[in-house]
């Protein structure tokens, strides 16, 4: 069999970690598999050198922000490789640049396009464990890119289904997919098994286990997730196309606090004007979420949109750049909100399913800002600091831990 093995980093954070991971792939590779193992940088590796960046210089280009970020899974995977080797496992660490894996030159959040598989086959033939970084890759000018946080999760996939492996496994520090974040829910219930699209859905809107790019490549090659922690020998989620029948309607409540408001204000109150604001921040390739535009008073209107955090500072520039184009009045901006979702393939097609979550919000005493509905979700937009209260509250409302 051929195992695609993907460790995030809190599964490699320190020597004790890495040699625990190191001792699972020894076990996989001596059962008779191929293992190509997708590591992340170690713990919060990435995080220390965003900071390090913010010091020298916060207005850094995404580029040389990329070329420092790949640093941190270069790291990891030489390490793993030595580990690996001293347990008397024949391992060799590869980078973006040396599969390699072709991207777009979207820095920051790159997509792939496409990956070379000669290198791997011929270290699998020689039989060797293949320790591939994670995160990154590069684009036609030969630089390096990064795919966004938690894009480790997106090479594994990628790499499963171009190798055709037999198995993808994604390692983390829970043991599975639950029906909210446990480190949050106390009693939140960890899932057998989830569809694709709940899963991302929930992945999208804030559960952390899965990349959502990820789960996207997963569904269109038909690639069969297993979603476990490296710390316990416990069973894991399955993500996979179709789970069994008699499913519950909801299948969790997932919080998203990396979100931003901003209201465009005094619009013109004419066809073509919301056109014209979110076709400029799509050409930036930059992702609105719920979107509301007030009823129309006086002929102007206000539009009021949520965004990523990390892409509100970029979005306000363009549109104080293009204010005599968009003719708005002014911009509100708000950082101090938090997405609560509900997401379940029954929950469109039955009825009182929003209703009963907006009842446990008012229970709760908390008032919802923005709303949005899709076929197997219902989203809200709340104060960042109700936002663990207002999981809770859903989550306890529809008995997701009993």
């Amino acid at each position: 069999m051929l195992i695609v093995k993907k460790f995030g980093g809190s599964s490699v954070a320190d020597k004790d970690r890495i040699f625990n991971v190191a001792r699972q792939i020894s076990e996989s590779y001596r059962e008779g598999n191929n293992v190509v193992v997708v590591l992340s940088a170690m713990g919060k590796t990435t995080n220390h050198l965003i900071a390090q960046a913010n010091d020298i210089n916060p207005r850094a280009s995404r580029r040389e922000l990329d070329m420092l970020l790949t640093c941190g899974e270069q790291i990891s995977v030489a390490l793993m490789a030595m580990a690996l080797s001293s347990l008397g496992i024949p391992a060799v660490s590869l980078n973006a640049w040396q599969v390699a894996m072709h991207t777009n030159s979207a820095y920051g959040n790159a997509r792939l396009k496409n990956i070379d598989t000669e290198r791997i086959a011929a270290e699998l033939e020689s039989g060797k464990v293949v320790v591939v970084t994670g995160f990154q890759g590069i684009n036609k000018y030969d630089d390096y890119t990064t795919l966004g946080r938690g894009g480790s999760d997106t090479t594994a996939v990628a790499l499963a289904a171009v190798l055709g492996a037999d198995a993808c496994e994604i390692y983390t520090d829970v043991e599975g997919v639950y029906t909210a974040d446990p480190r949050v829910v106390p009693n939140a219930r960890k899932l057998k098994e989830i569809t694709y699209d709940e899963m991302l859905e929930m992945a999208s809107l804030g559960a952390k286990v899965l990349h959502n790019r990820s789960v996207e490549l997963a569904k269109k090659y038909g690639v069969q997730l297993i979603v476990r922690s490296s710390l316990t020998p416990a069973e894991g989620t399955v993500v996979k196309e179709v789970v069994k029948v008699e499913k519950m309607l909801v299948s969790g409540v997932a919080v998203d606090e990396n979100v931003s408001r901003i209201a465009v204000m005094g619009l013109a109150d004419v066809p073509g004007t919301a056109f014209r604001l979110f076709n400029l921040i799509s050409q930036k390739k930059i992702n609105v979420d719920l979107i509301v535009q007030s009823v129309g008073y006086e002929g102007t209107k206000d539009i009021a949109f949520t965004v990523s955090s990390d892409n509100v500072n970029d979005v306000v520039s363009l549109l104080e750049q293009n204010k005599e184009i968009l003719q708005y009045s002014s911009l509100e901006i708000s950082s101090d909100v938090a997405k609560i979702s509900l997401v379940g393939s029954g929950i469109m097609s039955t009825p009182g399913m929003a209703s009963k979550m907006f009842e446990a919000l008012y229970d709760a005493g908390i008032n919802t800002r923005m709303i949005s509905t899709s076929e197997i979700k219902i989203s809200v937009l709340v104060d960042k600091r109700y936002a663990h209260k207002a999981m809770i509250a859903v989550h306890d409302k529809f008995q997701l831990g009993e």
